[in-house]
């Protein structure tokens, strides 16, 4: 089989709420028998990535969200930031995940945050966790940047919102979530400084992305997910099913891939 031989690698895009797909996509990849063995993720994928590489299962974490009221996801900051704060999520993962360090998960983590003073991309896979994935989740304009080591710190999907390079040292097989695809966006949604801000966010987002999937084995991008906002943490079921079912409908052409990069590995 495929698994003995393969390392395989999971990158899990930025996307706010519509990271609940990544849930669904992997209880649909472990079903198959497609367990990542090591993961990357940047914002809201590397809450999910956190979760699993912790050993949490969809099951649970998809428990985990239900008990978890995201709505407070947004506590308000002081008023000098001028933007909110994510202690709430800092809270929620301290109550499931015993050890505040990479070192301490199961599986390897690596992580994508933006340095705002260097302006540089910095990829995480050591170290304390907790501040590193609420940096990750620190959209920009929207929550407040987290200090670390004396910088702050922002969305790592503002400069690499799907990290598949650093699993490329690593991993036989790359499998990439992208929940932010390209779509053309009408005049309605232009309409207002906060849309225009946002469509600007999704346009620099857009940009990294592309790179990153070219080096991807086999990408899932479920089509549906556009219909989703970033800020619809209410609709946690229907983007899981969503993710669920985009990644269980390409379970065959997954197992062909890897069954073909077992292949090719074999030759050498």
């Amino acid at each position: 089989m495929y698994k003995d031989k393969l390392k395989v690698g999971l990158s899990l895009s930025g996307g706010g709420a519509r990271g609940f797909a990544h849930i669904g996509a992997l209880q649909a990849l472990l079903e198959a028998g497609v367990e990542p063995d090591l993961v990357s993720g940047a914002s809201a994928g590397s809450v999910v990535g956190a979760l699993y590489a912790a050993g949490y299962s969809p099951e649970e974490m998809l428990h985990f969200i239900k008990k978890s009221n995201f709505l407070r996801l947004v506590k308000i900051g002081l008023p000098n930031g001028g933007l909110t704060k994510l202690t709430y999520l800092q809270e929620r993962l301290a109550d499931i995940i015993e050890i505040d360090d990479f070192s301490a998960l199961k599986y390897p983590l690596c992580v994508a945050i933006t340095n705002l003073n260097t302006g540089e991309l910095e990829l995480r896979k050591e170290g304390p966790l907790f501040d590193v994935v609420m940096a990750s989740c620190s959209i920009p304009l929207v929550f407040q940047p987290v200090e670390m080591e004396g910088h702050l710190f922002v969305d790592g999907g503002l400069l690499c919102n799907l990290p598949v390079s650093p699993l490329k040292e690593e991993a036989d097989f790359v499998i990439g979530i992208n929940l932010v695809p390209r779509i053309n966006t009408d005049k309605k949604a232009l309409n207002g400084v906060v849309g225009i801000a946002y469509r600007c966010f999704d346009l620099s987002v857009l940009t990294n992305t592309q790179p990153q999937i070219a080096l991807c084995d086999f990408l899932l991008e479920p089509a549906e997910i556009t219909k989703f906002s970033i800020f619809q943490f209410n609709k946690y079921q229907a983007i899981y099913q969503l993710g669920y079912d985009t990644t269980k409908a390409q379970i065959p052409n997954i197992i062909k891939a890897l069954e073909a990069a077992q292949a090719v590995g074999a030759t050498f």
